[in-house]
């Protein structure tokens, strides 16, 4: 059952009952028109990920900007995204099960579908669908780029499952998907950059051994936020799929630029509005936002604008402060803001967005978005 929102279009920033998931509208926008310039300036499509957002909202103000789609992992997102009026949507990931791959087909009645597959099974189920559905889906080979979770080997596997794909009716073959996940957080730059040349290697060979099999390459989509300037160097992928750029974690703020300082390009522009809850000890307050405000797999949230007081540890509801030597006191009833750790299971446990307009002290909420695709996991 969805919960009533935490707020009302107009109340001021400290009328958001808490724990609370609230956008900082004009950071927000910033993140997206730097996108939306990258993309215009370079001329590589962006297709934004959805399963940092699941937002039909949000994609529609990522869409409004120029880009071409969006991304998503599951069946489920899709289907919340093509419902809430996106026509151009591609499940970047394996889909396996009859029932969920006749959703999927069912949605190419109505939107630009595209899918992946590292598997002649995968690529016969969805054939079998599509043929039944009496609609076409656009099917990406995915490689293993190096971060050795999906994708077939590059090369010769992987031109002999795009034949497959292009000789199966229903199907067509769009190119191929070459996400390197695991090198978004490599701290160092040179590192970081070294991964993405790696990868570009095996897109480099697998696409020209798709040309020589007179296989027409479409896309050559991947990258993320914390390497999408890196595929663009290569000249090698046309369609960029960056997901945390528009709100920013945590985690992605650790990433190191080339002189060896964390810093980023987009700003923070989520964060979980908290309340002190309890102030019973000198040095120490807890925070009514814990395991069941914001993830920590990718470590706990940081304090905005608060370098005199960390977050040290989460309970189910709880989140517990330290409060350096000298900070200013925290008393009971006071709003901190978390920056979360990371973004995507963040948002997927709250129902609703809050946007704020004017800053997070003095601003004034101007709208409020559900978390349409919460939840969206099959």
């Amino acid at each position: 059952m969805t919960t009533p929102p935490p707020a009302r279009v107009g109340d001021p920033t400290d009328a958001i009952d808490t724990p609370a998931l609230v956008i900082d509208l004009d950071a927000f926008e910033r993140n997206l028109d730097r996108m939306a310039a990258f993309s215009h300036d370079t001329g590589i499509r962006v297709r934004p990920h959805a399963k940092t957002h699941k937002s039909p909202a949000v994609a529609r103000q990522q869409m409004q900007r120029g880009a071409v789609g969006q991304c998503c992992q599951k069946v489920g997102e899709a289907e919340v995204l093509v419902h809430g009026g996106i026509n151009n949507v591609l499940v970047s990931n394996q889909i396996v099960g009859a029932h969920k791959v006749a959703r999927l087909a069912a949605l190419a009645r109505r939107a630009w579908v595209g899918v992946c597959a590292d598997d002649p099974i995968q690529v016969k189920a969805y054939g079998e669908a599509a043929r039944r559905a009496q609609v076409e889906l656009h099917v990406l080979v995915e490689i293993d780029v190096g971060a050795a979770r999906c994708g077939v080997v590059p090369g010769a596997p992987a031109v002999e499952l795009a034949k497959y794909i292009a000789d199966t009716p229903g199907l067509v073959f769009e190119g191929l998907q070459a996400y390197h996940g695991s090198a978004q957080h490599i701290r160092g730059h040179r590192e970081r950059r070294a991964a993405i040349i790696t990868a570009a290697q095996a897109v480099q060979t697998t696409s020209e051994k798709l040309g020589a099999a007179g296989l027409d390459c479409r896309t050559i989509g991947g990258a993320g936020t914390g390497s999408f300037r890196f595929e663009t160097e290569t000249g090698l992928w046309n369609e960029l799929q960056p997901g945390s750029y528009c709100f920013l974690d945590a985690d992605y703020a650790r990433n190191l630029d080339d002189s060896g300082v964390e810093r980023t390009e987009f700003e923070h522009a989520l964060f979980v509005a908290s309340t002190v809850m309890s102030a019973s000890a000198p040095g120490r307050a807890v925070v009514d936002a814990g395991h069941k405000a914001s993830a920590i797999d990718s470590g706990l949230p940081t304090l905005w604008k608060r370098p005199d007081a960390s977050y040290i540890g989460a309970a189910d509801e709880h989140g517990k402060l330290s409060l350096g030597a000298g900070a200013a006191k925290l008393s009971l009833g006071d709003r901190v803001w978390l920056v979360p750790g990371h973004v995507d299971p963040t948002v997927n446990l709250h129902d609703w967005y809050v946007g704020v307009r004017g800053g997070l002290e003095n601003g004034v909420v101007e709208c409020l978005w559900p978390v349409a695709a919460r939840g969206a996991g099959a």
